[in-house]
């Protein structure tokens, strides 16, 4: 019995998320609903924004957020909906790199103080951003005082001093993970395959390295009560801050991927707000 039915919501059995974590793939995979495969043109990001940031105190700095079209991560966790735009075919280094230029194109005079080059999965993925277009990633990065890129904790090691090594002088690597919540159950119900620990693990490596981390929360996960979201986003927080993350970013849940309308029937996500 899930923890909000333990709350007294209603639910619907047919919908149950599975408890072993072996059957709980196929079930998200199922969930989803039918869709056509993106069109894209090689070479066209799916998006860019130019946005400002801000950088603590006073400080907002502007610069360019970049959504690599790539292909879907290999870890489907319950409450992602990335692959929507996610590309069935390799993209290959050259294409890549095209991308990156395509939205660098449109710089004309604006400041960029750092650059985010998000592509829905782990940027240190081999299998999503080959090894080979790194050393292009980091020669277009020269000048720019911070590249962001995001990650599932278990890549961070020899491929981030890989291609740390690669940065001009001046330019500090930050990387995003997904920690969503330290709630015990909640977080190894998602489906990531992580423990809150191998966060603090990942972002202690990466200090080590020199590394700024940036960690991402859900404001109100599934498989958290709604009455005790704050409660645990609040602790999410401090587990954050204490790990080294800096900044931390809260993150509106949202349905629409399948996944979350079935727990929202079982009786395992409550939408709203947090109380």
């Amino acid at each position: 019995m899930s923890s909000l039915q333990q709350a007294g919501s209603q639910s619907d059995p047919a919908f149950a998320y599975p408890e072993p974590p072996s059957d709980r793939t196929r079930w998200i995979l199922d969930a989803r609903p039918m869709r056509r495969e993106p069109e894209r043109i090689e070479g066209r990001a799916a998006a860019f924004l130019w946005e400002e940031e801000w950088q603590g105190g006073n400080t907002i700095l502007p610069g360019l957020t970049v959504f690599l079209a790539n292909r879907e991560c290999p870890w489907r966790c319950v409450m992602c909906d990335l692959w929507r735009g996610a590309s069935s075919k390799p993209v290959g280094a050259g294409d890549i790199l095209a991308q990156f230029d395509a939205a660098l194109a449109s710089r004309q005079a604006r400041r960029m103080d750092w650059v985010k080059l998000y592509n829905a999965g782990s940027f240190f993925d081999v299998g999503a951003i080959p090894p080979s277009c790194h050393d292009g990633i980091a020669y277009r990065c020269r000048g720019i005082s911070r590249l962001i890129v995001e990650s599932h904790p278990a890549l961070i090691g020899d491929r981030v001093r890989s291609f740390l090594r690669l940065l001009a002088t001046g330019v500090t690597l930050e990387v995003a993970m997904g920690l969503e919540t330290i709630h015990p159950i909640a977080h190894e119900r998602l489906n990531k395959r992580t423990r809150p620990v191998d966060f603090a693990q990942a972002a202690g490596r990466l200090k080590e390295m020199g590394v700024g981390v940036r960690m991402f929360l859900l404001a109100s996960p599934p498989f958290v009560r709604r009455d005790r979201a704050l409660e645990w986003l609040l602790r999410s927080v401090d587990f954050a801050l204490d790990a080294g993350a800096d900044p931390v970013v809260v993150i509106p849940t949202r349905g629409g991927n399948g996944a979350m309308e079935r727990l929202r029937v079982a009786g395992d996500w409550e939408e709203g707000p947090l109380e």
